[in-house]
């Protein structure tokens, strides 16, 4: 790498266009997972908090930074692991949560993750089960099928209107 070396902002733009393993329509920018990208002297280190320490595609992730980096011509990197704060659905930026919808899986709720706001939690139950829109008919009337969808992520809900079942990315 020459002494100059590509802005951060170029770097988090690159990022955008890195998809997430197991959701491959959502960026991981997008999911909230890169916490910071900055230069130590030319070294580039971009910190990373996986959305719950025992995930498994936390390997593949760092290897898709790696090699998305690389291939730009970054040659001294640092991949960074933060797991405090720990990461939170609240993360997911809007941009991502409609890619999530678009995609069939409806996005985690705003208020619902387990951030401390456990009377926005409280008020979104109904018998049990958060009041979860279908992606592809909107409607509320929906109920969880199981709390494990295809992903550990996920949970599986199916809407009580259109019949279709759909996944629901669980708050976190």
């Amino acid at each position: 790498m020459t002494a100059t070396h590509p802005s951060t902002a170029e770097v988090w733009d690159w990022l955008s266009h890195v998809p997430d393993p197991e959701i491959p329509v959502i960026s991981l920018t997008d999911l909230g997972i890169i916490r910071d990208v900055a230069w130590d002297d030319e070294t580039l280190v971009v910190t990373v908090t996986p959305t719950y320490s025992g995930c498994p595609a936390t390997t593949i992730i760092n290897l898709d930074i790696e090699t998305a980096l690389r291939e730009r011509g970054v040659e001294k990197l640092t991949l960074k692991r933060q797991l405090s704060p720990p990461w939170t659905t609240d993360w997911i930026s809007a941009e991502g949560r409609e890619k999530l919808r678009a995609y069939g899986i409806a996005p985690p709720i705003d208020g619902t993750a387990a951030d401390g706001r456990i009377v926005a939690r409280a008020n979104r139950m109904a018998g049990g089960n958060l009041a979860v829109a279908c992606p592809r008919c909107g409607s509320t009337k929906t109920t969880r099928v199981s709390q494990f969808g295809s992903t550990p992520c996920k949970a599986s809900y199916r809407c009580d209107d259109c019949l279709e079942p759909f996944d629901y990315f669980k708050c976190i």
